[in-house]
């Protein structure tokens, strides 16, 4: 243990095992427990075949045996006499070979010779034909002739007969299909009963086996063996008193299963050995049909193949084991040197010399790594005091950028102080106004004096000076954040007449710029009307044409209205000097302004291209055209 803990290549081969050992037996664990699963599997879809096939073979017997009992039996009850009856039997056995023999059976008083009952009988003794008549009536308490003239039906019973009545050796379990036969007044007279032995049921089944040591074992409603392969279980013994309730508890189990009629499979010990039990009910009778699988034979493959598994599995890992000492003995001896040569560097000794080697693994890497380093240590020492000294520059310039943030700051109180002096003109004009508007019963008023048009003057210049005033506001608010927020909430629904808002924004302008002629041409029809925003389209075109006045030679400025596929161009042109090339991607800029001298807040573009993209359209300024300036305002239809 103190070896493992000072030896570092001890330590890995020790955590490699841990990790690769417990892996690599849960895989092949994984795989075996599948392996035995689809085994299982597959033997329980074998058996289960194998069992249809048997199932079919004694259907065949069985349906014979029926068959041959109830086409006769129609002609027994036309010839309710010794002889015919006699021969009957004796034909049923010759004509059927499936079946192993015919009894006919008369309640007494039916054949006037045999007033105490008739019984004749013909059986297939190896191949020869015996018939003959019984004078021993036992044959009234025998469950196959009993069960059926109670129940008044056919139906299959095992019973025991005795073979000396039969002229054979000893007892003999046998399976017989009696019918109940009927004189013309519709009374019972008797029985038909065809039958097979339990042994030749057993040699039957026996034909065909899945595997080696699998068996076959046919119960009735009570349990009893009707076939199996050890005769000695075909003489009345039933599947509950061979087992022993305290160590086959699940052969009881079984049985229950079978005489209860059910299908499935299930495992079960059988003789101290557990087996694989498939079994299903023959159609027709109350029998049931079981196939015994042995898990001996069913994993016999398997179970030389695990042995030969965990050979290998010993050799491997052994193998393993070995590989891995000498792998990681060899790959780690550097490491000592490196120990070496790293105290000393971290000792402040930085002029130690390791070479370079050739060695391709990590550990090579390692060392070519740690000699690069020691060369480069010296250059980062340099690289940090080279660092340092752009820190301080660094530091420089951040101080000057505090400084344009400083200016920046100036420069937004510069601004707010000039929207306020332009904001204070219009809201004087208006207030001086209502001063001389005040009201007529005002004695101090002045309105008195004034006539009607100048009333209507004054307040045409007041809503002229308010509308300029909510204008600045908005345009204000519109480049603010907030103003932008509210853009996404306006209402684009109201219905837009074209022609009648391109002429409100002329007659807004012509009230500032009256002496200016404004050109208004429009392809489209009066009453054309498309969903938007009126107010934001409105205000775009008013200061498109407030532009073009302003920055034209006030001669040429007209606004076209046209329609172009899913779009309408509302183009307002002017002539003069336009706009040069050097400011043409500066216009759309908040706060930008091409001349500093001129009026405004470098708002107006800016705004207005915000509008026309809130209303779905665009903003183009036509460089194509070099007499003035052209913008062309796109608008969809909607």
């Amino acid at each position: 243990m103190i070896a493992i803990r000072r030896s570092f290549s001890a330590k890995v081969i020790l955590w490699v095992l841990l990790i690769a050992v417990p892996v690599f037996l849960a895989s092949v664990g994984v795989l075996f427990w599948q392996s035995h699963k689809l085994i299982r599997a597959e033997a329980v879809e074998r058996a289960t075949g194998v069992l249809n096939g048997a199932m079919h073979r004694i259907n065949r017997h069985l349906i014979t045996a029926e068959t041959a009992t109830n086409t006769n039996a129609w002609m027994v009850e036309q010839s309710l006499n010794a002889d015919s009856l006699l021969s009957f039997t004796k034909r049923i056995t010759i004509t059927n070979p499936f079946t192993d023999g015919c009894a006919i059976s008369t309640e007494p008083g039916v054949i006037p010779q045999y007033p105490e009952g008739f019984m004749g009988v013909s059986f297939n003794d190896k191949g020869t034909i015996k018939s003959f008549i019984e004078t021993d009536h036992v044959y009234f308490r025998e469950r196959w002739y009993n069960i059926p003239r109670t129940q008044q039906k056919s139906i299959w019973v095992v019973s025991n007969d005795k073979k000396t009545n039969l002229d054979m050796e000893d007892n003999v379990m046998i399976a017989s299909y009696p019918r109940p036969l009927y004189n013309a007044n519709k009374r019972f007279v008797g029985i038909i009963s065809v039958w097979l032995s339990l042994q030749h049921i057993s040699n039957i089944l026996a034909e065909v086996r899945p595997y080696p040591h699998s068996y076959y074992v046919l119960l009735d409603e009570r349990g009893s063996y009707v076939g199996h392969p050890d005769s000695t279980r075909l003489t009345g013994k039933t599947i509950f008193n061979v087992a022993d309730p305290k160590h086959e508890s699940d052969l009881i189990a079984l049985g229950y299963e079978m005489t209860q009629g059910k299908k499935g499979n299930m495992s079960v010990m059988i003789n101290h050995a557990k087996s694989l039990v498939c079994y299903m009910p023959v159609e027709g009778t109350p029998w049931s049909l079981a196939i015994v699988c042995p898990e001996s034979d069913i994993m016999k493959g398997f179970n030389r193949l695990t042995y030969i598994v965990i050979a290998l599995l010993i050799i491997g890992l052994a193998l393993i084991f070995i590989n891995c000492h000498k792998a990681v003995t060899y790959s780690l001896q550097p490491l000592q040197q490196l120990l070496e040569k790293a105290q000393a560097v971290s000792n402040g000794k930085l002029d130690v010399d390791l070479p370079h080697t050739k060695r391709p693994d990590i550990i090579g890497g390692l060392q070519n790594s740690f000699a690069t380093m020691l060369e480069s240590l010296n250059y980062y020492i340099n690289s940090v005091r080279t660092a340092t000294d752009q820190t301080k520059r660094y530091n420089r310039e951040l101080e000057h950028t505090t400084q344009l943030v400083l200016e920046a700051e100036h420069q937004k109180t510069v601004f707010i102080q000039n929207v306020t002096h332009q904001i204070r003109t219009p809201l004087n004009i208006i207030m001086g106004f209502a001063q001389v508007l005040r009201s007529p019963n005002d004695e101090t008023s002045l309105s008195s004096d004034l006539g009607e048009e100048e009333i209507k003057s004054i307040a045409g210049t007041m809503t002229h000076n308010s509308r300029l005033l909510v204008r600045m506001v908005m345009m204000l608010f519109d480049s603010s954040e907030s103003g932008k927020a509210e853009l996404a909430k306006i209402d684009k629904s109201e219905l837009v007449v074209c022609n009648e808002v391109c002429r409100a924004a002329i007659s807004f302008i012509n009230k500032y710029y009256p002496q200016v002629p404004i050109e208004f041409t429009t392809n489209l029809p009066d009453d054309f009307s498309t969903h938007t925003n009126t107010q934001f389209l409105e205000f775009s075109l008013e200061e498109l044409l407030n532009n073009a006045v302003r920055y034209s030679d006030q001669q040429h400025v007209s606004l076209h209205v046209e329609r172009f596929g899913e779009y309408i161009h509302f183009v307002v042109q002017d002539t003069g000097k336009g706009i040069a090339e050097a400011d043409q991607g500066n216009i759309f800029k908040f706060f930008t302004k091409v001349d500093d001298f001129s009026e405004g807040l470098g708002l107006g573009l800016p705004l207005t291209k915000r509008h026309a993209e809130t209303l779905g359209g665009s903003l183009i300024l036509d460089k194509s055209y070099k007499e003035g300036s052209r913008f062309i305002f796109k608008l969809p239809v909607a």
